[in-house]
């Protein structure tokens, strides 16, 4: 044995920490290391640059509705894969990736309850959910959270988050984008408000149809928000983009949104465009 193996074997062994692998979050914007209770303490908005961070249905549910006053909508069953589509895994082994990793059953789930004391439906698509993509089921599960506005005569609200249509479901996908517009038109028929509120990020197909017919656009701060990519765009066009290009301040700046807020004031936001916009002589 030699002198090396001597010492390391008198060095007393100290067990590993048993330490939670998810104390720190990293900050998506600055890259800054957060405390995580600290960050979910702040709405999930990073507090050094006010990058806002990507959050599910139930948590925006829980920030949004008077407390006890919200139930989930149920949506209406739809055929999962039409196309029997494979790419390097099947698409129904997607879904239920999708499925056990967020615990829904697609990518918009809708909630009917009350903002300060005013009847309201709303819809939130969820990016972890195949990336927020628009197919049959999103498509279904838009209509569903109008008919149900309609049903209530209440305003609408969506939250949009996704990276455009779904192409495991091909031209069925892109086919929601007529469907959706058409509820839209529904929704104003029956005069009532629709209200978008744009998230990080929304893009393709959705930002291309009912994410831009709003009666009031509302965006996140530093949500990015496009139709195509930017480097799709500079070959296209031949030229360099500002570095705030497809940007919500951007949009903001170019008439784009009505207004950028941040997160911690939405909810405020939101309950005074209901009491602005809401026909007279509805029960609260």
């Amino acid at each position: 044995m030699n002198w090396l193996t001597r010492v390391r074997n008198a060095i007393p062994f100290i067990a590993k920490r048993d330490t939670p692998d998810n104390l720190w979050i990293k900050c998506s914007g600055c890259a800054q290391m957060i405390f995580a209770k600290e960050f979910e303490d702040n709405l999930s908005v990073c507090p050094v640059c006010n990058q806002h961070g990507r959050i599910g249905p139930s948590t925006r549910f829980e920030q949004l509705f008077d407390e006890g006053s919200w139930i989930v909508l149920s949506n209406p069953r739809t055929v999962e894969d039409p196309l029997k589509f494979r790419d390097s895994k099947k698409y129904v082994d997607r879904l239920k990736a999708a499925r056990a990793e967020t615990g829904e059953a697609d990518a918009l789930i809708n909630a009917q309850g009350r903002i300060e004391g005013q009847p309201v439906v709303i819809g939130v698509q969820d990016f972890a959910f195949m990336g927020g993509s628009m197919g049959v089921a999103v498509g279904e599960a838009f209509i569903t959270g109008i008919r149900a506005a309609i049903a209530a005569n209440c305003p609408y609200v969506i939250f949009t988050a996704s990276g455009g249509a779904r192409m495991q479901e091909g031209i069925l996908s892109l086919m929601q984008m007529p469907k959706m517009t058409v509820g839209v038109q529904e929704l104003r028929d029956a005069g009532l408000p629709y209200i978008v509120v744009l998230t990080d990020p929304t893009s393709g197909g959705v930002m291309a149809s009912y994410a831009m017919l709003g009666d009031v656009h509302i965006a996140e701060p530093k949500a990015t928000l496009a139709f195509t990519g930017r480097r799709v765009i500079e070959n296209t066009i031949r030229e360099k983009l500002p570095d705030d290009f497809q940007t919500s301040q951007y949009l903001l700046d170019h008439g784009m949104l009505d207004m950028v807020v941040s997160r911690r004031h939405l909810r405020e936001t939101i309950a005074k465009l209901i009491g602005y916009l809401q026909p007279q002589g509805v029960a609260a």
